[in-house]
């Protein structure tokens, strides 16, 4: 209790930095609104995927799962990110043989999964030109995160809303919000993961069966692990959504969360015991050359997102009405 009376307490004393922080988000804002700060359009409709929130809410699986619709429907999607975490100061394209220390974590798994190509950059608007310079064939881009990153242009913005919502719903420092909530109200669709008060459509992250690190076609049903103690670690910016999803099958989790994009290293493994590790999926692209060194048996477990089925058939009507389109 004391813990949680002592944040709090933090919390207001950074009020006041958290308003001069909303003032400065505002102004900022309207600056790019009447183009005093220029913003600019790669030339093809763009999709951001953003949120309100430091840290992950779900981006990344909703951007894989807007890629597959795109194709299913005869587009041609690129992303673009912002490479968090990676060293890259060009624009660099992110492949399964990339280094994630260079271009990331997130950007090697949207690789990976999605089939389409990644370009990464701390300025998004150049990732977007080497991306189209690279891939012509490309019609759309998608974002990962970008939502406050008014410098690229853009047709469509959807925000992400999980299930810690708005924390204390204070701007940083004294809380988690890079801007107000009121800015729901200007993106043209929210879409909520669990998240109690908020309104939007429905996303749930799904997933039961835990791949071998070392060898992906040995694939099993996460229930054949029920009643086995497994390590789980997550760099995640909701670590604690992961181990719930593997206690609902039964597992013994012994959870070991770390701040998001943490770069592992391996005495983060170091647990004592031969107890098999399981891990997210973007934990797994930066742990190659550890797992490799190490006596334990390593498990992926990946999930997808599942979508409103009303969520599709907006988004291709509105991408479809762009001026872009």
């Amino acid at each position: 209790m004391r813990h949680w009376r002592s944040r709090g307490a933090i919390a207001w004393l950074l009020w006041p930095a958290g308003l001069l922080f909303g003032v400065v988000i505002a102004v900022r804002r309207f600056l790019y609104k009447i183009r005093i700060f220029s913003s600019i359009h790669p030339g093809i409709p763009v999709i951001v995927v953003g949120n309100l929130t430091a840290g992950g809410s779900g981006k990344t699986p909703l951007v894989l799962r807007i890629a597959e619709i795109l194709k299913e429907h005869g587009w041609k999607p690129g992303i673009v990110s912002r490479g968090y975490g990676g060293s890259a100061q060009q624009p660099r394209a992110a492949t399964i043989a990339a280094d994630p220390a260079e271009v990331g974590d997130e950007p090697i798994l949207l690789a990976r999964r999605s089939g389409c190509p990644v370009w990464v950059a701390p300025e998004r608007i150049a990732a977007c030109r080497a991306l189209r310079a690279e891939n012509p064939e490309c019609n759309v881009i998608v974002t990962d995160d970008g939502l406050q990153h008014y410098a690229l242009r853009r047709d469509i913005e959807i925000c992400v809303v999980d299930g810690r919502g708005f924390g204390n719903g204070f701007l940083q420092p004294a809380g988690p919000l890079r801007e107000p909530r009121s800015r729901l109200r200007s993106v043209d669709a929210v879409v909520t993961q669990g998240a109690p008060d908020a309104q939007g459509y429905k996303m749930v992250l799904e997933g039961d069966k835990l791949v071998r690190f070392t060898d992906a076609r040995d694939v099993r049903p996460a229930k054949s692990f029920a009643g086995q103690r497994v390590h789980a670690v997550a760099g995640v910016g909701d670590p604690k959504r992961f181990f719930l999803q593997l206690a609902r099958f039964g597992i013994k989790v012994v959870p070991h969360p770390f701040a998001d994009h943490h770069r592992l290293r391996a005495e983060d493994f170091a647990f004592g015991d031969s107890d098999p590790v399981v891990m997210t999926e973007k934990d797994a692209v930066k742990c190659k050359r550890i797992v490799a060194g190490l006596q334990v048996q390593f498990w992926v477990f990946p999930v997808s997102a599942s979508l409103d089925p009303a969520f599709e058939r907006w988004l291709l009507e509105k991408l479809g009405g762009s001026k872009a389109a």
